[in-house]
């Protein structure tokens, strides 16, 4: 549970480059609005905002039923469900919690962990989050990287 439950952080509906708010999926009856929202995340005593976003899928009449416009606000939140079944059996590496840029999966006890965003109205709707604990392989390709990088700049002396 945050420290921050009571702060206001609003849902905001996000555009594309081109100012679109409903993109298109590959059945073209169907789509999705991105939404967004700036969160506090209390680790420990420390706090630091970080930007969610989730999809609001739909098929487009519904979606453009909605009538919401880039930058509208909306009641709710947007929550991060992480689970050791996959949210999709037809495609579970999609889901699949990635430490930082390494590629790797974050495990427990040996099982990956799936990561899902979904935007919620229910007032109640919390984060839940799986502590991984393959914290060794995940040291290990980090300082494996850290090397890779100490020797690309001694190569080339930046």
């Amino acid at each position: 549970m945050s420290l921050f439950l009571n702060k206001k952080c609003p849902v905001r509906v996000s555009a594309d480059e081109a100012g679109s708010i409903i993109s298109q999926s590959s059945n073209p009856e169907y789509g999705y609005i991105r939404v967004v929202q700036e969160k506090p995340v209390d680790k420990d005593g420390f706090v630091k905002f970080r930007e969610v976003s989730a999809l609001i899928q739909g098929t487009i009449e519904d979606l453009q039923k909605l009538d919401l416009k880039a930058g509208d606000e909306l009641e709710g939140k947007i929550v991060v469900k992480e689970s050791l079944v996959p949210f999709n059996m037809g495609n579970p590496q999609r889901d699949l919690k990635v430490a930082g840029t390494t590629g790797i999966p974050c495990t427990l006890d040996g099982e990956p962990i799936y990561r899902k965003t979904v935007y919620t109205s229910a007032a109640n709707a919390e984060d839940s989050y799986i502590e991984h604990d393959n914290i060794e392989e995940l040291r290990a390709a980090y300082n494996l990287s850290q090397s890779s990088k100490a020797s690309i700049e001694e190569d080339f002396n930046l």
